[in-house]
């Protein structure tokens, strides 16, 4: 996912009709999982909070695939398909860890003035230590802040969309999608060009929020109000090693395999032997959410090799070759297949087509770069498994006690809250592809 320019699963093979390499029943494996992390948490939520029981699902997805890849003489694709994995956790985990280890004490009055600032320090924070640092920061904070109030149901989604996704648009240090593209050679500070964009989304999103939080702070009872004024208390942070390990996952991050695996297991390792327990334990931490994130995504990364070679496939007949189709191609199935995977199928796309009149990016029209990054990054924000980040917060408030919306009602407020935005860039798109 990280370390190169090519889908995974992807071959000397791929030149072969699709149906000689992956029979059709290998695509099944990957829709039956996200039908099941979609469904079984409703249908038999006590089973689907058991880690075994997770992990018996992912594994029945995916042993099907994997082991028709070994018998078929696809041992290297499978190979690659766990080494990206490997990078993907292993990033995530030590963003996870170490943010863990900082705690922010304090208890503000849980106004919509406040919340709103939380979600715009957090939208900012996550082009600097990226969506998972910002996320893991912030939560636990957030909620505390807000536990006094009852109508807070809105509160986990919109920082979902805000925080672990949207804010990560402006480095490739904010989210997987555009890591990968810089180490396919875009330059690294192409991507502030987005600007404009993360301002309309984060404006778009942060004022609908605000609408929405000032009607449930005016439904909330005067006990809750006098209560959350009287539990009020400052802001500040214990743990601030943790802050240099924090940042030190960047750079690390951008090492070459196996130094940059190494690399984060030992940030991740100084961050819990360093960290008193005390800071934990204020923080509630539990490697409960990156393990329910491990095991999940152990399933889509093993699962996703035929569905990407399929993709691929059929990429010259796909009626895909303009920047707002590709905005909205990348960005769908960003939501599905999990972001960076997407956006290196995508910009290998883009590099096929014809370039139009201004220099390419790393070898794609810059249009349609800035299309595929702003969906792939966006978009991801869809689902729970949209982004690494998005299931990790999803269990941290869960586990708080915050009732959070299944899968499918938690994509249709993602879908609602961001359309608006999403009719504005696409339009954009349109008229400068057509216009320059």
């Amino acid at each position: 996912m990280w370390s190169s320019s090519r889908s995974i699963w992807a071959g000397s093979e791929q030149a072969l009709p699709l149906q000689s390499v992956w029979p059709a029943w290998t695509l099944a494996p990957f829709p039956l999982l996200v039908l099941a992390i979609a469904v079984l948490p409703l249908l038999l939520p006590h089973w689907w909070e058991k880690p075994a029981f997770q992990a018996a699902v992912a594994f029945a997805c995916a042993a099907p695939v994997v082991v028709f890849s070994l018998r078929a003489g696809h041992g290297h694709e499978v190979f690659e398909a766990a080494h990206e994995y490997v990078a993907f956790i292993t990033t995530l985990a030590a963003l996870y860890v170490t943010s863990g280890g900082i705690h922010l004490s304090g208890d503000l009055v849980a106004t919509p003035k406040v919340n709103l600032a939380f979600l715009l320090l957090g939208a900012t924070l996550a082009s600097v230590i990226g969506t998972t640092g910002a996320s893991m920061l912030l939560i636990r904070p957030l909620l505390r802040t807000n536990r006094q109030r009852a109508h807070t149901a809105h509160l986990v989604p919109f920082f979902i969309v805000m925080v672990a996704n949207v804010g990560g648009l402006l480095t490739p240090l904010g989210d997987p999608p555009l890591l990968v593209g810089y180490i396919e050679g875009v330059p690294f500070f192409w991507t502030l060009k987005l600007l404009p964009v993360w301002l309309l989304y984060v404006a778009s999103v942060g004022l609908t929020f605000y609408w929405v939080d000032r009607r449930a702070f005016a439904r909330e009872s005067q006990a809750s109000l006098q209560r959350d004024e009287l539990e009020r208390s400052p802001l500040a942070m214990i743990g601030r090693r943790n802050v240099l390990l924090l940042l030190a996952v960047v750079p690390a991050s951008m090492l070459p395999t196996p130094y940059r695996e190494l690399a984060l297991v030992a940030i991740a390792t100084a961050s819990v032997v360093s960290t008193p327990r005390d800071v934990h334990r204020k923080n509630a931490f539990s490697y409960a959410p990156i393990v329910d994130v491990a095991l999940v995504f152990a399933g889509i990364f093993l699962c996703l090799g035929p569905v990407q070679a399929a993709l691929s496939a059929a990429a010259p007949r796909l009626p895909v070759n303009q920047a707002w189709q590709m905005f909205w191609g990348a960005g769908l199935l960003s939501a599905v297949l999990d972001n960076a995977p997407t956006y290196s199928a995508f910009t290998a796309l883009a590099r096929g087509l014809p370039p139009g009149a201004l220099p390419t990016v790393a070898g794609v029209d810059p249009f349609r770069l800035t299309a595929i990054s702003v969906g792939s990054v966006v978009m991801g924000a869809t689902t729970y498994i949209g982004n690494g980040p998005n299931l990790m917060v999803k269990a941290i408030a869960e586990r708080a006690g915050v009732k959070m919306p299944s899968f499918l009602r938690y994509a249709a407020f993602a879908v609602a809250i961001m359309l608006p935005a999403h009719l504005l860039t696409t339009v954009g798109l349109w008229w400068l592809e057509h216009h320059r």
